[in-house]
């Protein structure tokens, strides 16, 4: 049973023992008076406390109360995230190695130096040059739902640690989905060496990672990874499009402290944000940018913001949620097959 489905059937289970039956109303016509005893007035206190805690919010609700913050973006803003949600898009496609397919020609000059990836047992990516950005740009897909094994990577919910190997120094007590962890870990290597032969080339100072669904997963742990591995004169910048929670709260607040320029963006009803689920531990970090509409986006305050601008308290839960929007449009752009 759905934990939502069980407060409902615990709530109405309380209703009915508080309601009067039959039988109650029949016996008042004669039925006696007597005081209770303190010993068992006392014997109740469990059965308070447990209604109490199930209509008590959670340390999280409360925690990320303090600092939801909800404020507008602006139209420029907005704007600047053109070429991130082209790049997104691209990983779906066969051209991204000859920067031929449709979306590709949305982002021109753009040079790739290494693709990689089938999406199936490896999502596709890509690593390039992007000249007027001044950046280097990391790119994954995300999960194509007829690829079987894209799919059971997702639904490999079990925290794991990180490998200190691909991410030193990190503490065990930061924890990832094991799925989204072990898909980093397959493209990890050919990735950071791709990246430092563009550094070495062009004198980059910038890394951007980009990603969409499970892409926007990896991207995440390829922002931490090349932060960790890269010299500290190189920045890194993240974006990503409809990304599930990755983490549990020690990563959460890893992430807000490594990677400062993360803008994790979410769009209208997709409920693939608010999964795995915050009962099972799992916690965004911060930077939700959330499209309510097209032209309308909200930058969203702290990690997991629950205010109904937001993603997390838009999409109470999946069954609310509509999958529709995980493809788009994010102003105007699907990601998908659809932009090959």
């Amino acid at each position: 049973m759905k934990f939502g489905s069980f407060a409902v059937a615990i709530t109405s289970l309380l209703h009915a023992l508080a309601a009067p039956t039959p039988v109650d109303i029949e016996q008042r016509a004669d039925s006696a008076v007597t005081p209770i005893g303190a010993a068992t007035i006392a014997s109740y206190s469990p059965y308070v406390n447990f209604a109490h805690a199930l209509a008590a919010p959670t340390p999280v609700d409360i925690e990320q109360r303090a600092d939801s913050a909800v404020t507008p973006i602006g139209a420029a803003t907005i704007a600047s995230y053109s070429p991130y949600v082209n790049f997104a898009a691209a990983t779906y496609c066969s051209g991204t190695a000859t920067w031929s397919c449709t979306a590709c020609k949305r982002v021109p000059g753009f040079v790739p130096y290494a693709t990689g990836g089938d999406g199936n047992g490896v999502q596709y990516w890509y690593v390039g040059w992007w000249p007027s950005g001044s950046s280097v740009v990391v790119a994954h897909e995300g999960t194509d739902p007829t690829k079987l094994l894209s799919v059971l990577t997702d639904a490999d919910a079990l925290f794991g640690k990180l490998d200190t190997a691909l991410f030193p120094g990190v503490p065990s007590s930061v924890q990832v989905h094991s799925g989204f962890r072990d898909a980093h870990a397959s493209t990890a290597a050919a990735v950071l060496a791709a990246v430092k032969k563009i550094i070495a080339e062009k004198g980059a100072t910038k890394v951007t990672l980009v990603g969409h669904s499970l892409g926007g997963a990896i991207a995440a742990l390829d922002a931490l990874y090349l932060k960790l591995n890269l010299p500290s004169t190189v920045s890194i910048k993240a974006v990503t499009y409809g990304q599930p929670r990755v983490g549990n709260q020690e990563f959460a607040n890893l992430m807000d402290q490594k990677v400062t320029d993360f803008s994790r963006i979410t769009n209208l009803k997709d409920e693939v944000p608010i999964v795995p689920g915050r009962f099972l531990g799992y916690h965004h970090f911060s930077g939700e940018k959330h499209i309510e509409s097209t032209g309308v986006w909200n930058a969203c305050g702290g990690q997991d913001n629950t205010s109904t601008d937001c993603s997390t308290g838009a999409v109470p839960d999946i069954i609310q949620g509509n999958l529709i929007d995980h493809l788009g449009p994010y102003e105007g752009v699907w990601i998908g097959t659809l932009s090959c």
